[in-house]
């Protein structure tokens, strides 16, 4: 029987994610739901216009020389609160994210991550409504929960 597309999925305090139209795939990402926007660490981003349209430039993981240029002309501005209270002015993209079998078209914020321990953090507004958060687990690629697990939680 196929999975439900709404059907709630398992996981843990961190996970491996892809986004593969940014051809990222495997990365280890801190699930926060402290954090309402997901964000990706990039790097060299700027804006050129070409042909009178301002288009976005950014290196996914700068450090790993095998990613590429990418290049957006669909973006957007937006001020955002970092970890340590301050608000600060990123781009937001808008692109798929595949946690373990979802794919899930959400917006990410591209920041500087280098100091973080993880390059890639998934907030609640990309969690809402597709996923139960286990923080006693980690890795579990989004397991299928039980009926009779799903009758014990009680969504709002």
């Amino acid at each position: 029987m196929p999975e439900k597309k709404n059907s709630l999925r398992l996981i843990g305090r961190r996970e491996f994610v892809d986004f593969p139209l940014l051809d990222v795939f495997n990365v280890e990402a801190k699930i926060d739901t402290g954090a309402y926007t997901s964000s990706i660490h990039c790097s060299e981003i700027y804006i050129k216009t070409e042909d009178s349209k301002k288009t976005l430039y950014f290196v996914v993981f700068s450090d790993n020389k095998n990613h590429k240029m990418q290049r957006f002309e669909d973006f957007s501005l937006k001020a955002i609160k970092n970890s340590f209270g301050e608000v600060e002015e990123r781009y937001i993209i808008r692109t798929l994210v595949k946690i373990g079998r979802k794919k899930i078209w959400s917006t990410i914020s591209l920041s500087d991550r280098a100091s973080m321990r993880y390059d890639v953090l998934i907030g609640r507004k990309l969690l809402k409504a597709k996923f139960i958060i286990d923080v006693n687990q980690t890795h579990t690629g989004g397991k299928k929960i039980s009926r009779k697990v799903l009758k014990q939680i009680q969504i709002k």
